[in-house]
C-alpha cells in the first residue's frame, strides 16, 4: 500500500505505509473510506496491536490475520518480501534510511509497473490492476 522506512517498527510506524495506501487509493484519511479493503498481515504485535487494529477499523479495512505459525497463509506477501530481499535488500548496502526508502520507492515502481509475472500472462501487477479496476479508478493506480 505505501512504503515506509525507519531504524524501529512499532505499530505507529507499522501503520504509516496503510494511511499512504489508503490516501493514494481512496484519496482521504477518513472513517470507513476503505471499506471493502482487506488487509491481510501475520500475528507480529505491531499489527496485532489495539491502536493498529482500531486505526484500520476507522478506516473501514476489513483485518485478516495469517494462521499462527503458517507462513503459507501469509503467502503472497512472503513470496513479495522475498524478491525484495533478492532483487535489493541482500545486494545493496544503504548509508542512511532515506537512502533505503528511495531505493524501495524506486523497486515499487519497477516491480508494479514494469515486472512481468507470468500468472498474469506475463503483464505487471499495475497493468492487471488497471484492467480489473479500470483506468479511471483511483485502485488502478
Amino acid at each position: 500500500m505505501g512504503i515506509h522506512a525507519v531504524k524501529r517498527a512499532t505499530r505507529w510506524e507499522a501503520l504509516e505505509p496503510i494511511r499512504q495506501g489508503v490516501r493514494k487509493h481512496f484519496g482521504a484519511i477518513a472513517r470507513n473510506v476503505a471499506t471493502g479493503l482487506e488487509l491481510r498481515h501475520d500475528h507480529g504485535s505491531q499489527y496485532m496491536s489495539d491502536a493498529f487494529q482500531q486505526e484500520i477499523a476507522f478506516l473501514g479495512i476489513q483485518s485478516s490475520p495469517s494462521f499462527v505459525r503458517a507462513p503459507e497463509g501469509n503467502g503472497c506477501a512472503e513470496r513479495a518480501i522475498r524478491t525484495l530481499k533478492e532483487q535489493l535488500l541482500w545486494i545493496r548496502s544503504f548509508a542512511t534510511i532515506e537512502e533505503l526508502r528511495r531505493a524501495l520507492i524506486d523497486w515499487a515502481e519497477l516491480y508494479n509497473e514494469r515486472w512481468m509475472i507470468e500468472r498474469h500472462q506475463h503483464r505487471s501487477p499495475a497493468h492487471v490492476r488497471r484492467a480489473y479496476y479500470g483506468a479511471n479508478t483511483r485502485l488502478a493506480a
